[in-house]
């Protein structure tokens, strides 16, 4: 979990600037922060150890963060009261879950 947190943090800066260099100096940018996959991730993990619906898991913590770089297919379906599959393409833990209950 932490590790998966910190790789979304150190990595959010290359997100859409790739890099093929090994040196992240610094490691923290100024600039990282959390994306939809940390969200994600946080939702799954609580999905999991409270038993409890990844759908419901979800969208409460999605909703919680509406600003943290959802796709345009997953933001509609995150902030809508639909709760089956909607045909993702990405490749996402929402997908994983969602696409396989």
């Amino acid at each position: 979990m932490i590790g998966a947190i910190a790789g979304d943090i150190i990595g959010s800066v290359y997100e859409f600037a790739p890099c093929k260099s090994r040196d992240f100096a610094p490691l923290f940018h100024p600039d990282a922060h959390f994306t939809d996959d940390t969200v994600l991730t946080v939702a799954v993990a609580d999905s999991l150890l409270h038993d409890r619906d990844p759908v419901a898991a979800f969208k409460d913590w999605g909703r919680r963060y509406p600003d943290c770089g959802w796709g345009g297919m997953f933001a509609r379906w995150l902030f809508s009261a639909r709760t089956e599959p909607y045909g993702s393409f990405g490749n996402g833990a929402a997908k994983v879950i969602i696409c396989s209950a």
